[in-house]
């Protein structure tokens, strides 16, 4: 349906990144609640099942971070498609990444089923806990193609500004995982495979979901899913998604890193604060990233229609609303850390510890806020390097923070602090480069108003 595509370069800004912006929201949350179901059922097992699944989860994340590439080529490639008036260009982009995006999750499915023990292994986890996680991780990988392509149809409803059909399709797979939850891991008696199996058979009908509502609203008039790849596009799509896909398997590595400190200086109960405590922390990053989401797809029409004047605007109000998210969290981490976690984990060393965790990493929550709201900026310019080089940079500052911190004497909290300062610092260099970006563009648009 050709009026499912939504024209954002008219009309209230507003009214346009709120409408597009809290289906994502909701989106967002429904993949926390996927988690946090499985977390909360888990923790009522054993902090050792916790610590299997949070450690397995971290490799899911890497797999998971390359489905970006055509979630975000979406986004970026269709939106600009629609905004400088090319309709049949954003077709055949819409095209590209389902394709290569169903390609993508059969070659990572390939690699996790050779490598998956040795993946593992880097946790140096205690037998008992690496055998769950090892079994939960070889029954996630079921669900590879259905999560690389709902990313990529997430990313083409994104685009054309339709948030609300991948929400309400994200409302009935977490229905069937919570459902199946309780089911699997207690009343079958499959433990930590049981909230696997759940999670995959509510992915798959997600995939279905999306399969048949793409073919409904007939999208750009139809498009094909299976097409031959064509290398100009494809290099596009590459340039545009692999930097925020590299940085989140970056970002996953020193993880698996920091993780393995963890491990050493906290033990089991380490590894499941900070599991457990990133689950928590993502209400408030996943907020933003669904105003975010919403900033890219406005930021990229505006931008490929030439309404500079409405890109800043628009930034201007993401970065209002996300900046209110990012205090909130903080009095909310800070100030009631240890009841929130105790939600999760009711055992008494593991929700204490947490408590230390949130207070901490909460005093850069709006800090956050500011490196997320100026991703979503850069990527809708198509220069998903630059915060992506930012990122990366800061995150590889923890390690010699932690190393430093630790040699202190500082023990585990070593590894909280060093998360929250470089949140801090990622936060201050890109509104430094938003800054800069806004004052050449000013001046840009003054000297041809000279000529």
């Amino acid at each position: 349906m050709q009026d499912k595509i939504r024209d954002l370069t008219q009309g209230d800004l507003s009214s346009h990144l709120y409408r597009i912006a809290l289906p994502i929201m909701g989106t967002s949350f429904v993949q926390i609640a996927y988690n946090i179901t499985d977390m909360i059922w888990l923790g009522r097992l054993s902090s050792q099942a916790l610590a299997a699944v949070g450690a397995a989860s971290v490799f899911l994340w890497i797999a998971v971070s390359f489905a970006l590439i055509n979630k975000i080529g979406s986004e970026v490639t269709i939106s600009q498609g629609i905004g400088a008036g090319r309709r049949d260009e954003a077709k055949s982009y819409a095209s590209q990444n389902v394709c290569m995006s169903l390609l993508l999750s059969v070659g990572m499915l390939a690699i996790y089923l050779l490598f998956a023990g040795n993946l593992l292994d880097l946790y140096a986890l205690i037998p008992s806990v690496r055998a769950e996680g090892l079994s939960y991780l070889y029954l996630s990988l079921v669900g590879f193609p259905s999560i690389y392509l709902t990313a990529s149809f997430t990313g083409i409803y994104n685009a054309i500004g339709d948030s609300r059909t991948p929400f309400r399709i994200s409302i009935l797979g977490l229905a069937t995982n919570m459902l199946l939850d309780p089911l699997f891991i207690f009343t079958l008696g499959w433990g930590v495979s049981g909230a696997a199996l759940a999670t995959v058979v509510s992915q798959g009908l997600v995939l279905l979901l999306f399969l048949y509502q793409v073919k409904r609203d007939k999208l750009f008039g139809g498009f094909p899913f299976l097409v031959r790849l064509h290398w100009t596009q494809i290099r596009r799509i590459l340039q545009i998604g692999v930097p925020p896909a590299s940085l989140q398997v970056l970002f996953a590595f020193v993880s698996i890193y920091i993780g393995r400190q963890v491990s050493t200086l906290g033990g089991h109960i380490g590894v499941a604060t900070m599991t457990t405590g990133a689950q928590i922390e993502s209400l408030t990053w996943n907020t933003a990233s669904g105003v975010t989401e919403a900033l890219t797809t406005i930021v990229g029409q505006n931008f490929a229609a030439g309404k500079l004047r409405r890109v800043y605007t628009a930034f201007c109000r993401a970065l209002s609303f996300t900046l209110i998210i990012g205090v909130l969290g903080t009095i909310l981490f800070v100030f009631w850390g240890e009841e929130i976690f105790s939600l999760i984990v009711p055992e008494e060393a593991a929700y204490k510890a947490g408590a230390v965790y949130l207070g901490i990493v909460g005093l850069s929550q709006a800090f956050m806020m500011l490196e997320i709201t100026a991703e979503g900026l850069f990527y809708g310019l198509g220069r998903t390097y630059l915060p992506a080089a930012v990122s990366i940079v800061g995150t590889y500052l923890r390690i010699p923070m932690v190393l430093l911190f630790a040699s202190w004497g500082w023990g585990i909290r070593a590894v909280w602090w060093a998360i929250s300062i470089s949140s801090i610092l990622k936060g201050l260099t890109m509104l430094y480069f938003f800054l800069r970006w806004r004052h050449r563009t000013r001046e840009e648009r003054r000297q041809q108003s000279l000529a």
